[in-house]
């Protein structure tokens, strides 16, 4: 018996379906994938470039800082730049400390951005901070703007959490204080949300994130934001970290929820390497979602780790190389050929279960192991067709692959799946 809970859009927590610019979040929609630019907004070329560049990889929704007035002033331009060259990704505007201030100097920037991503913790302390909130959820209620009320532990509203750790220290049997702090960044999400809510923000135009730094902790605490709202509910672990441990504690928090049917956006917020490309943490969120089944974005690589068999190195660069083209091919086959997301290609090392995996995938190749004279043959829908042999089978192997997309997903589709390929890889 399968222990694990299904998943799927059947299985999918009921949330509150929003609009951001043309995309939908929550509801029935697709679980999207967001990102953040880390170019200082001021500079409006060269977010535009990055911006542009996290819409290729796949970014769904893109925030961007507006930390000072110059950043303000520049989100105009940066959007219209962006409409320019056909790049219509939704911009979010990530505002602290002086949000208020800044809408109210400059109301072009809250009409160019898709949505407002406000944090409780930072908007400002006792009858400042009612006043200032509620400033920014004017403003996005005059301009018709959706927004996130992004919690983060690491900028908690303290009074709201010493008021909870005193009402616990009161109680007969009192928590942990981590059980106390959790509980605190879920009650802030609420009673802001319920705030913007009586400032005539409506329930379709707010999103929910509650972020940690913690695996166990952001898995807890999503379950009870779950659990006691409907809002959609923007997933993300936050300060996750470098290279493969921010991949593998991203990975582990949001598989756990998003198993769960919890989860409306997700962004993995990994640090980039010194020099390194900001659309990785695109294509680790686009990964997650597809290896779970949830959605799928690009052909997926089959390809077996290598063993005492495969002491050559021609399986791997074959798997890499034709990883890399298949990702890169996706801008223009996507609208080209829809559903060509949903190939599997298999690139196997040796004669133990290359054919095999070769045979259950769309198309697969298996190499010979231990240096031998390359020899191999591939599978075309379980169908051994051709055997390559020589120093150019990897040409010859990409050709294969370049010919199967054209003639299996090159024909016009029914409208439906057009029309279901085309929402589910929209950028």
């Amino acid at each position: 018996m399968d222990c694990l809970p299904k998943y799927g859009p059947s299985a999918r927590r009921k949330s509150t379906g929003v609009l951001i610019g043309d995309r939908m979040v929550g509801g029935d929609s697709p679980i999207l994938v967001q990102s953040m630019t880390n170019t200082d907004t001021a500079d409006v070329d060269a977010t535009v470039e990055q911006v542009a560049a996290l819409a290729r990889a796949g970014s769904e929704v893109v925030r961007i800082t507006v930390n000072n007035a110059e950043a303000a002033a520049a989100v105009p331009l940066i959007r219209d730049q962006l409409e320019r060259r056909g790049v219509t990704v939704p911009l979010v505007g990530d505002f602290h400390f002086n949000g208020h201030r800044l809408l109210s100097q400059h109301p072009a920037c809250a009409e160019a951005l898709a949505k407002l991503r406000i944090n409780p913790g930072n908007v400002g302390k006792g009858a400042r901070r009612d006043e200032q909130f509620a400033t920014m959820i004017e403003f996005a209620c005059r301009y018709n703007k959706p927004v996130r009320i992004g919690v983060n532990w690491g900028s908690l509203d303290q009074e709201l959490l010493a008021r909870m750790m005193d009402e616990n220290a009161g109680r007969e049997r009192p928590q942990e204080a981590a059980v106390v702090m959790r509980e605190a960044l879920v009650a802030s999400a609420l009673e802001s949300a319920r705030q913007a809510e009586s400032l005539g923000l409506g329930h379709d135009r707010i999103v929910l994130s509650c972020k940690v730094s913690g695996v166990q902790d952001l898995i807890a605490v999503y379950r009870d934001l779950a659990a006691r709202c409907d809002y959609p509910l923007h997933l993300g672990l936050t300060e996750a970290g470098m290279g493969s441990k921010g991949i593998v504690a991203s990975t582990a928090a949001m598989a756990v929820l998003l198993q769960e049917g919890i989860g409306d956006t997700i962004r993995v917020s990994l640090t980039p390497e010194p020099g390194g490309d900001r659309t990785r943490e695109v294509i680790v969120a686009q990964e997650i979602l597809q290896t779970m089944g949830l959605r799928s974005f690009t052909p997926l690589v089959i390809a077996c780790p290598g063993c005492g068999r495969t002491t050559s190195t021609v399986f791997q660069e074959l798997a890499d190389r034709i990883q890399g083209y298949l990702r890169a091919q996706m801008p223009v086959w996507r609208d080209r050929y829809p559903g060509v997301e949903n190939m599997h290609v298999a690139v196997m090392g040796c004669v133990v279960n290359g054919p095999g995996e070769s045979k259950h995938a769309n198309i697969g190749i298996s190499l010979p192991g231990s240096g031998e004279t390359p020899v191999a043959p591939v599978f075309v829908d379980g169908v051994k067709t051709v055997t390559l042999k020589g120093g150019n089978i990897a040409e010859e192997f990409q050709r294969i692959v370049d010919d199967y997309v054209r003639t299996r997903y090159g024909a016009a589709p029914d409208a439906a799946t057009a029309q279901a390929g085309a929402a589910a890889t929209r950028v």
